[in-house]
Formats: structure tokens, sequence, C-alpha cells
């Protein structure tokens, strides 16, 4: 999928329109895409936020050549701010239902989604 013409920016993009398509084909409705807690914070970034029924997914996306370098690429300082981003958007939206942090990665034209990841 990547050619001279993609840089790792829109590599990124495209992955992540990917993601959202894979989700919808699954019953979920996207809710926000790339979206960030705040300025002046220690702030995260949540590439896709969706919902099903009772159950809401932060969605991490990345694109790498394997699931394991797509795996290793998530660090601990990057899991425990996408988890306050998460908790801060449950909070601000009353969230009551059900929530997990889920990672997709897309390596060739393989997606492998990891429920209950982070």
């Amino acid at each position: 999928m990547r050619s001279r013409f993609m840089n790792s920016y829109k590599t990124g993009l495209f992955s992540e329109w990917v993601a959202r398509v894979f989700l919808m084909m699954h019953g979920f409705r996207i809710i926000s895409n790339r979206y960030i807690t705040g300025r002046n914070t220690n702030r995260a970034e949540i590439d896709i936020i969706a919902k099903r029924g009772n159950l809401i997914i932060f969605v991490e996306v990345k694109h790498r050549k394997t699931l394991h370098a797509a795996w290793g690429a998530i660090s601990n300082p990057q899991i425990r701010r996408l988890r306050l981003a998460a908790e801060t958007f449950l909070l601000k939206k009353r969230w009551t239902g059900e929530a997990r942090f889920d990672v997709i990665a897309v390596h060739g034209l393989h997606i492998d989604w990891i429920k209950n990841a982070i």
C-alpha cells in the first residue's frame, strides 16, 4: 500500500480511514476522529472513537509492516496518555455504558483488530 508517493503521515491517515470503514462494516458508528484532549496538557490523540449499542471503543491505529511491529510501536507513556484521554472523554460525555480500548493494526493487506488491548 505504501508507495513512493505516500509519506508516513499520509499512510497513517489512509490506515485510519481503512480502520473506520472496517469498524462501520462491523456495525459501529464513528463518534470522533483524531480526538485530542486539550491544549497545554500532556495531551493525547485518540485515533478513533466509535459506538455500537451500549459500547464505546477507543481505537489506536498503527500501520507497520508486521503485527509485532505495530504492537511494539505503542509505548507505556503513550498508553497512559491514551487512557487519560479516554477517561476524560467518558467523564465529559457522562457515559455510563461499557468502554474499552482496542488497537487496529494495518499491515500490508491485513487488518488485525485487538480488542481490550490497552
